[in-house]
């Protein structure tokens, strides 16, 4: 099990251990197994959606902010060039 799962990957583990799970057919020891896979990829999708949103809120706020007004040109300086 990998924290370099996709969201998705990780969801579809997630939902084959419920399935697993809601069958009811598993021994004790490993309905205990399947609850604590289906933590851990609860955990990652939890991370992933984490990490989603706040790349979102970021861009958000950068959309967001208002855009720098050019100010006026500076005069240029007498007797000088360049």
């Amino acid at each position: 099990m990998s924290d370099d799962l996709t969201y998705e990957q990780a969801l579809e583990a997630f939902d084959e251990r419920l399935r697993q799970l809601e069958d009811g057919k598993l021994s004790l020891e490993d309905t205990l197994k399947a609850v604590e896979e289906a933590r851990k990829y609860l955990r990652i999708c939890e991370a992933k959606l984490e990490a989603a949103r706040g790349k979102i809120e970021t861009r958000a706020a950068g959309a967001s902010a208002p855009a720098a007004e050019p100010g006026p040109e500076p005069a240029p300086a007498e007797g000088k060039l360049f």
